[in-house]
């Protein structure tokens, strides 16, 4: 199910990627002969049980040199103390299609992957220190075919979430808050870790709140199954926060009318169902915000080595059915705006200010319980 949602998401960004026009002559075909492998999937055996204790099995984590979760703009500071644990799962960055899965050491994708660090994990930086694991993710292709391959390729990114997070837990200490977050592939991975890990386990108590960014989260049909409920209230803790980003008009079509054909983690059926839609400005949902109320959009540079914090840029809603509008007149923040007006590639470095505030209420909250 969560393939056959990806398949829409994925034609977005390969669009970005490979050009509208030759996506138009040609359609999906061409994204699937280009990107999916022809190799049948391999079973590759597991990390040692102890892998993840090694730092090298980590994109970001205390002590990394050069740690890319650690990158801030100018004028914006991080704190020596870390009160909380941050556990990030990065986006897709791998897009060979040569295999299933990207190597654990592949120089591209990790370059990708602490590009996203940057500009989505460091938004967490200021209340602890960002835990992002290696894993081996599923190639971009996995999610343009129906093929169990493709299945397998989630089950075993999955599965090295799963053993990344259960060595996280383990090397923290088992009293300090943690704050789970994550984009796209991350964000659907994240799900599956809420439900198995968080869900009903006396865990649930040390979440200060879940980021399950990019990535659709039906109200009726998948958050009963994920163990903490939607953020209502600016400074709640312990609570699911979701957003998706589109300029107006919105046309989400290539998302819903992949996400409504399939069944959610309840096991009902997510068709038409409301989406989890909090305002990352305001930290509710259903919530309207100005521009004014944005507390910070990151403008990258030219070479996207660096980005400036600019306050007061950007406004945001949330629709009928729970995609976040920002007006119709957005700034320039890249050139990776999909088709359909769609943000998804921004769509915490359009809020990155706000979120930053948004994590650190909930902190305070969740210490003061």
């Amino acid at each position: 199910m969560a393939r056959k949602f990806l398949y829409g998401v994925a034609i977005l960004v390969m669009l970005a990627i490979a050009g509208t026009f030759a996506y138009r002559m040609f359609g999906a075909e061409i994204l699937r002969w280009s990107m999916v492998p022809s190799a049948r999937f391999a079973e590759q055996p597991a990390p040692a049980p102890d892998a993840y204790a090694r730092p090298d099995m980590w994109l970001a984590r205390p002590g990394t040199a050069n740690d890319p979760a650690r990158w801030t703009p100018a004028g914006t500071g991080v704190p020596q103390k870390a009160e909380a644990a941050v556990f990030f799962i990065h986006p897709t960055s791998y897009l060979r299609k040569t295999q299933w899965n990207a190597p654990l050491d592949d120089e591209e994708a990790n370059a990708r992957a602490a590009l996203f660090l940057r500009g989505q994990a460091s938004a967490f930086n200021a209340m602890g220190e960002v835990w992002a694991p290696r894993y081996r993710q599923a190639t971009f292709g996995a999610f343009l075919t129906t093929a169990e391959d493709a299945d397998r390729a989630l089950d075993l990114a999955y599965a090295d979430v799963l053993r990344a997070f259960d060595s996280f837990v383990e090397q923290i200490p088992a009293d300090q808050p943690i704050v789970l977050a994550g984009h796209s592939q991350g964000s659907l991975h994240l799900t599956r870790l809420l439900a198995d890990r968080v869900a009903g386990k006396p865990l649930a108590r040390r979440i200060v709140a879940a980021y399950v960014v990019g990535w659709p989260v039906s109200r009726t049909a998948d958050l009963p199954a994920l163990g903490l409920p939607e953020c209502t209230t600016a400074d709640q803790p312990g609570c699911i926060l979701s957003w998706q980003s589109f300029a107006e008009p919105a046309d989400p079509r290539l998302v819903t009318d992949t996400f409504d054909a399939t069944t959610g983690l309840t096991g009902a059926s997510r068709k038409g169902t409301p989406l989890v839609c909090t305002n990352p400005i305001t930290g509710t949902p259903g919530a309207d915000a100005p521009a004014s109320a944005n507390l910070g959009t990151l403008f990258p540079n030219a070479e996207i080595t660096d980005a400036a914090l600019e306050p007061g840029r950007v406004g945001a809603r949330c629709d009928a059915r729970g995609f976040l509008l920002i007006g119709d007149s957005p700034p320039d923040v890249g050139n990776y705006v999909l088709p359909g007006n769609n943000y998804h590639v921004y769509d915490y470095s359009l809020f990155w200010g706000s979120v930053r505030a948004d994590a650190a209420r909930r902190l305070k909250a969740w210490q003061a319980r």
